[in-house]
């Protein structure tokens, strides 16, 4: 099981709090360093206020030599697929290949409002989002002229520059849509991601991307499967507890719903993930100022998963 450490700046970072985490995280063997895409923060303030996610991923790419970089998730509403193409080919340059691009439909309303950002409908944000993932990975792809001709986008003979470093930086798609998600996951995905759900929901949701990757004649296990679960490990009970007020949550919710408790509760618990097909964790780190979280698990998890 590979673990990667996931942070959530909008809930308050600056980039200097981001660049401590993923040079331990670097330092630790960590599998990598993704962030989140938004503009707002939820149930905070946010201070001292959002960052831009491929600015930020930029600046790392400078700053870090090893560890790979990525977002959970890039929302298609924030960006037109062009430049986007652009952007990411542009931080896998900066980073030696380092880079990788989680990317779904966007769903926080709020966060539009607040930003002058428009925010179709459900169905109207899968459809561009199906259509930036074709645009994106055809510009990568192309050796000049691309064309998509789609209801929302148009590209007519693009030349499909800057290339990345990759081939193609590995693309992530996640979420629990019954049909469409399983479905583009399958068409376009390296990687297909559940944030934040239990083992039942992990299941069947792996079962329904396995099952729609053999209706499109693609093999199921050409895909990576991964869990993003929100951390809270300490060496004993005052230390998880510790841990947990210090995130605002309580250290049995944790239990039930996240990755919480001693080093022996977790690896058991990342055991029955990785029963279930996950081989990687997304480590939700939500206290960018304790870096002795990160250093316990390295030393008492990685280990042993």
């Amino acid at each position: 099981m590979e673990l990667r450490v996931f942070t959530e700046p909008q809930q308050g970072a600056t980039y200097d709090d981001l660049l401590a985490v993923a040079l331990e995280a670097e330092r630790l063997g960590f599998g990598a360093f993704f962030r989140s895409d938004h503009y707002l923060g939820m149930g905070t303030d946010g201070l001292p206020g959002p960052s831009d996610a491929w600015m930020t991923l930029a600046g790392l790419a400078r700053d870090t030599s090893t560890i790979r970089l990525g977002t959970l998730m890039t929302s298609a509403t924030f960006r037109l697929p062009g430049p986007l193409a652009i952007s990411v080919a542009n931080v896998d340059q900066m980073s030696g290949g380092r880079v990788e691009l989680g990317i779904g439909a966007g769903w926080f309303a709020e966060e539009h409002t607040k930003y002058g950002i428009p925010f179709p409908s459900t169905a109207e944000r899968f459809d561009r989002l199906e259509e930036q993932l074709a645009i994106i990975t055809g510009l990568w792809a192309t050796e000049g002229g691309f064309t998509h001709e789609g209801a929302h986008y148009r590209v007519t003979d693009s030349p499909g520059l800057p290339k990345p470093a990759q081939a193609k930086p590995p693309v992530l798609i996640g979420g629990l849509g019954k049909r469409r998600t399983p479905a583009l996951a399958a068409a376009y995905a390296d990687e297909f991601n559940l944030p934040f759900v239990d083992e039942e929901t992990t299941a069947t949701q792996f079962a329904r991307v396995r099952a729609a990757c053999e209706a499109a004649d693609r093999d199921p296990d050409d895909l990576v499967y991964s869990n993003a679960l929100v951390l809270c490990v300490g060496a004993d009970e005052a230390e998880v507890e510790r841990r947990a007020k210090a995130i605002g949550r309580d250290k049995d919710e944790l239990r039930a719903n996240g990755l919480a408790g001693t080093p022996d509760e977790v690896v058991d618990k990342i055991g029955r993930y990785a029963a279930l097909g996950s081989e990687r964790l997304y480590l939700q780190v939500l206290d960018l100022t304790d870096l002795d979280h990160l250093r316990l698990v390295a030393a008492a998890v990685m280990p042993r998963v």
